[in-house]
C-alpha cells in the first residue's frame, strides 16, 4: 500500500510539473541576436580593407517580457565589442525597444535612426503565415516553422511554440498561435534565437510603453527614410528594412 502511495504521490508531482512546463503564461525570455556583418559589405577593395578590422558576426542579446497579451522586448545584458564597428556597417535600429498588446492590437517601438530617435506607434503587424510541418527544439520547447513576407519581398522565418500563450515573439513580430523563440530575416543576414526562460512574476515597469522620442507612424517613417536614402544603393535598401523591422 505504501509503495502505491508513492507512485500515486510521483505521479501526481510529475504531472503538475509537466503541466506548468505545457502552459507558460508569464516570464521573460533572453534572445540572442546574430548578425553577419561581412556580408553586408560589398565586394570591392574598400570593403575588404573594413573587413580586416571588423568581427565577422555582431551577437547582442535582448529581453523579451510577457504577461497576459502584453510583451516589452528592449536591450539585455551587455556585450563589448573587442574593436569599434562603424555605425554604417551596423545600421540603424539596432536597440529597439517594443511594447505590444495583442489583446489591444497596439504596437509602439521606440527606435534610434543614425542621430535621432523615434517612437512609432501603430497597430500590430499583420503578416500571412504559412504555418509547415518542421519542428525544431529551442530553449528547450518544440517549435513549429512558420514563414511569411515583410515589405513586399523580405522573407521571414519562425519557429513558435504553443507551450507559451502569449501570441509574441521578438521586435513587432507575432500573430502566431504562440510564442516566437526563433527568428531568421536572410535579406537582412539575422537571426534571434531564445537561450532561456525564466517563469517569474513581472514588476509594472518591466511592461512598460517606451516613450522617448519623437512620435510617427511606420508608414510615415518609412517615406522620410526614402527620400533621404534615395542614392543609398543597397546600403539604403537595408536600412529601410532594418528600420522596419
Amino acid at each position: 500500500m505504501k509503495k502505491l502511495l508513492l507512485i500515486i504521490t510521483a505521479y501526481i508531482f510529475c504531472s503538475s510539473l509537466t503541466a506548468q512546463i505545457l502552459f507558460v503564461t508569464k516570464g521573460k525570455i533572453e534572445f540572442e541576436k546574430k548578425v553577419n556583418l561581412h556580408a553586408h559589405l560589398e565586394n570591392d577593395i574598400f570593403s575588404q580593407a573594413i573587413m580586416k578590422t571588423v568581427p565577422k558576426f555582431k551577437t547582442t542579446y535582448f529581453d523579451l517580457y510577457f504577461d497576459q497579451g502584453k510583451t516589452l522586448y528592449k536591450p539585455g545584458k551587455e556585450t563589448i565589442d573587442p574593436v569599434k564597428i562603424p555605425d554604417w556597417v551596423l545600421g540603424p535600429a539596432n536597440d529597439n525597444v517594443v511594447y505590444t498588446d495583442v489583446n489591444q492590437q497596439l504596437n509602439v517601438a521606440q527606435k534610434t535612426i543614425f542621430d535621432a530617435t523615434y517612437i512609432i506607434e501603430d497597430s500590430t503587424r499583420k503578416l500571412d503565415w504559412k504555418i509547415t510541418t518542421e519542428t525544431r527544439n529551442i530553449a528547450g520547447f518544440e517549435c513549429r516553422k512558420a514563414t511569411a513576407i515583410i515589405m513586399d519581398s523580405v522573407f521571414v522565418v519562425a519557429f513558435y511554440t504553443d507551450q507559451i500563450l502569449t501570441t509574441g515573439g521578438p521586435e513587432s513580430f507575432n500573430g502566431l498561435p504562440g510564442m516566437i523563440l526563433g527568428l531568421a530575416i536572410p535579406r537582412l543576414h539575422a537571426t534571434w534565437y531564445a537561450t532561456k526562460l525564466q517563469v517569474i512574476e513581472l514588476k509594472p515597469e518591466e511592461l512598460a510603453i517606451p516613450k522617448k522620442g519623437k512620435k510617427m507612424t511606420q508608414k510615415d517613417l518609412s517615406v522620410k527614410l526614402k527620400d533621404a536614402m534615395k542614392n543609398w544603393g543597397k546600403e539604403g535598401e537595408r536600412n529601410m528594412w532594418q528600420s522596419a523591422l
